[in-house]
């Protein structure tokens, strides 16, 4: 596993914070990585654009729904963890997978920096959103409620829009993080432990000079 150091903000010295991707996360990140040298190329490769494209629509739809795109979807086999007994269904390392390759293709789009840069977790790219949005109370509002979300559909559905903006401000994020994230998500007792995490990095991306009266409602992280 690699250890990643989250990039620091500008502003009076912090002490330095990372974060561990996981086997899965390794995974994605190297799938993703490639993906987006192939499109960032000189000359971009037209199959790695094409796909780029195919994995946009699949966003929101069920892993699986394009076998021509298993290059980027496929998880391998000791990273699929417990089967649903009906083995038709995805697994929750699929769908993590699925989501997050996807989403990345959203965050791609049209942009020619690279929206998958190692080290940077959610929380912190959406500070540095709130940074350089013209509407930082809109982004603050939508990830308070990424932050309160009861259920994974409605966690994505928000994070779909978060990234949309993130892609705006041309702002990047480590998608092996967050296909760990996502997996989490979706365990019976991952939503608060993966907003606590989210809400953690996001304060202390803040620089120390930013002091408002308003705050991100996430839950306290369990700590037993």
């Amino acid at each position: 596993m690699t250890v990643v150091e989250a990039d620091q903000p500008a502003g009076p010295a912090r002490k330095a914070w990372s974060r561990r991707r996981r086997e899965l996360g390794e995974h994605v990140a190297r799938t993703v990585g490639a993906l987006q040298a192939r499109v960032l190329s000189t000359v971009p490769q037209p199959e790695a654009v094409s796909a780029l494209a195919r994995l946009r629509r699949g966003i929101g739809r069920t892993p699986g729904f394009d076998f021509t795109l298993e290059r980027y979807l496929q998880v391998p086999e000791e990273l699929l963890g417990c089967r649903p007994a009906d083995d038709a269904e995805a697994t929750d390392a699929e769908h993590a997978v699925h989501d997050a390759v996807t989403l990345y293709a959203l965050h791609q789009q049209s942009r020619r920096e690279r929206m998958h840069v190692e080290g940077r977790g959610l929380g912190h790219a959406l500070s540095e959103l709130v940074r350089k949005s013209g509407g930082p109370e809109g982004v603050r509002r939508r990830f308070a409620a990424l932050g309160t979300a009861s259920t994974y559909h409605e966690s994505t559905y928000h994070l779909r829009s978060l990234i949309t903006m993130l892609r705006e401000h041309q702002i990047p994020l480590d998608y092996g993080l967050l296909a760990d994230d996502l997996k989490t998500l979706r365990r019976p007792d991952g939503p608060p432990k993966v907003q606590a995490i989210w809400g953690r990095e996001f304060f202390r991306s803040r620089p120390t000079t930013d002091v408002d009266a308003t705050t991100t409602d996430f839950p306290e992280e369990n700590p037993s």
